[in-house]
């Protein structure tokens, strides 16, 4: 069992090194490694690409990398993707860095959308020296997407954010993404309302999803923020339809 920190949480999990117990809970304060970035983007087209670790800390950490299909819950040891991670165990040595190599292994899939996969970095501090039999230390999981783009997709990412189509239906505002690419949408709010923005979610390629914004109405103007593929929020604008114009 992991504990999962998905950017930009953070989780920690204690684990007793005598009889590996564990529990949960959340912070936003640790220095240790880190995954370049907040996602992945694998080309078709690339033999292999390369993701980079770094270790901020002092002190040098054990990082045991592996991808998964979504599942958070399932061990490394029995998940199934078509890609190579290699190294899959390293250390990483205070404000050193790692890179990751990871590849494709041509196994089938769909070839006229994105696939989304999970990134996974699991962090483990070295035990101190004279350090007990019973000692207590804290292991970090980070997680981020990978997503798969095949070649000869139409149109691009930031393309498919600006083409979302928001129409009303009943109370609700449902939001249709036609593309082949996955949006990562932070937050939806109408432009000028004060009230607390709706948090967004990831739009697969072909989805549509229903929302509650405060203040939505036909013709009315939102403004909602998303990720690209750099990482960076970006905010985009557009006029919600009534459910018969679409």
């Amino acid at each position: 069992m992991f504990f999962t920190r998905t950017a930009p949480s953070r989780h920690v999990l204690f684990l007793a090194l005598s009889a590996v117990h564990f529990s949960f809970y959340s912070t936003s304060s640790h220095a240790g490694i880190v995954i370049n970035g907040t996602r992945v983007i694998y080309e078709q087209k690339e033999k292999s690409i390369t993701v980079q670790l770094t270790n901020e800390g002092t002190e040098p950490v054990l990082a045991q990398s592996w991808i998964d299909d979504g599942d958070e819950q399932a061990p490394p040891q029995h998940i199934r993707v078509p890609f190579v991670l290699t190294p899959p165990i390293n250390r990483v040595e205070p404000k050193k860095g790692q890179a990751l190599r990871i590849s494709y292994t041509g196994k089938a899939l769909p070839q006229n959308k994105e696939s989304v996969f999970w990134l996974n970095m699991l962090e483990i501090p070295s035990k101190a020296e004279g350090a007990g039999e019973n000692l207590l230390q804290m292991a970090f999981r980070s997680r981020i997407k990978m997503f798969f783009r095949p070649s000869g997709l139409q149109g691009t990412a930031s393309e498919a954010a600006a083409s979302l189509r928001w129409s009303m239906e009943g109370s609700k505002v449902m939001v249709s993404n036609a593309s082949a690419f996955h949006v990562s949408l932070v937050t939806v709010a109408i432009k000028g309302d004060n009230r607390k923005p709706t948090n967004g979610e990831m739009l697969t390629p072909g989805s549509v999803k229903q929302l509650t914004i405060a203040g939505a109405a036909a013709g009315k103007i939102l403004a909602f923020e998303w990720v690209n593929d750099y990482g960076a929020i970006i905010v985009t604008e557009s006029t919600i339809q009534s459910s018969s114009t679409l």
